[in-house]
């Protein structure tokens, strides 16, 4: 049973919290001193392989292991997590002799490792020990090993996994950004492999908003103005995009070059439309950033935009659509 709680004063406690911080940080700078060139040969060989990194480990090194695999399927190397035990009893099946397998240990003797190590060799996947005994029955048979030992854990026992977790992280870390930097992974890159982020938002196209097809809001330059305007009041927008019998961009008409007609002249509605229109609108392209679309309709104060590929319409963009994309 546990004891009764030991009465402590809030110094003590913010002492005791701040020596576990200092603890696990002295790990961790002391696993990067020992940092040496099997991190290398553990990136090259990741890189000689056509398929996977899988990561596995048991207990607190499995929960550890699945968030290093996170880290490299987010940074652009292919990974999973592979539970040592349901690989023994069939989920050793995932695993390609293409694959590199990345085994989380701390003491390298955890038994579902060690028994799983030669099935792995019998598949052909090459393996990585992440470990903090490089004496240990898991580093001797691995192809490549790395040091995660620590000098003492910082749970006050020296028992409960907390600076060897830590550094066994951070260690995970130290390899997916490597692997990120010899990949030449960038802002793009990531973008697309977070596109509910914030930094995906950041990189949406124009065509990943745009409206297409039916959609557009779009007559051909000879229609008469009654019909375009009943489009326009139809309509969402408050626009129509004016094209060619081929689809070419010859301007655009909004509210506001109606009001303006009306202004300036007895408001004929039999006209074609194009009498209306304001010829070489604003315009973007499909694969420019959305940012660059908001950039210029806040520049030239108008809130849509043709989007058009050469001189075809392509699409129809909205500041609406920026909006709606919470993109701002």
């Amino acid at each position: 049973m546990m004891n009764e709680n030991k009465p402590l004063s809030r110094e003590a406690i913010v002492r005791a919290a701040r020596d576990v911080l200092e603890n696990e940080g002295r790990a961790v700078l002391s696993a990067g001193e020992r940092l040496n060139e099997n991190i290398a040969e553990a990136v090259e060989l990741i890189l000689a392989r056509r398929g996977r990194l899988i990561v596995s480990g048991m207990g607190k090194s499995g929960l550890v292991g699945r968030k290093i695999s996170a880290t490299l399927s987010s940074t652009g190397t292919p990974s999973f997590f592979l539970h040592p035990g349901e690989a023994l009893h069939g989920d050793l099946g995932t695993v390609t002799e293409e694959d590199v397998v990345l085994l989380l240990s701390n003491s390298g003797e955890t038994d579902e490792i060690v028994r799983l190590i030669p099935f792995l060799r019998r598949v052909g996947a090459k393996i990585i020990a992440l470990t903090g005994d490089m004496k240990s029955s898991m580093a001797k048979m691995a192809d490549v090993a790395l040091d995660s030992g620590v000098a003492r854990e910082a749970c006050p026992l020296n028992l409960a996994p907390t600076s060897s977790t830590t550094v066994a992280l951070a260690m995970g870390d130290a390899l997916a950004v490597a692997l990120a930097e010899v990949r030449g992974f960038r802002e793009k890159d990531f973008a697309c492999l977070h596109p509910s982020g914030n930094l995906g938002k950041k990189f949406l196209k124009v065509r990943d908003l745009m409206h297409t097809g039916e959609k557009i809001p779009i007559v051909t330059s000879d229609v008469p103005l009654k019909e375009g305007i009943g489009l326009i009041s139809r309509g969402t927008f408050g626009t129509v995009i004016l094209t060619d019998a081929a689809g070419g961009l010859l301007g655009i008409v909004t509210d506001g070059d109606l009001r303006r007609y009306f202004e300036r002249t007895d408001g004929a509605l039999n006209v074609p439309i194009s009498r209306v229109m304001t010829k070489h609108p604003k315009t973007i392209g499909p694969d420019r950033l959305a940012m660059e679309a908001l950039k210029i309709m806040e520049e030239k104060a108008v809130t849509s935009l043709a989007v058009v590929d050469g001189t075809l319409v392509v699409g129809f963009l909205h500041l609406h659509d920026i909006l709606k994309s919470r993109l701002v």
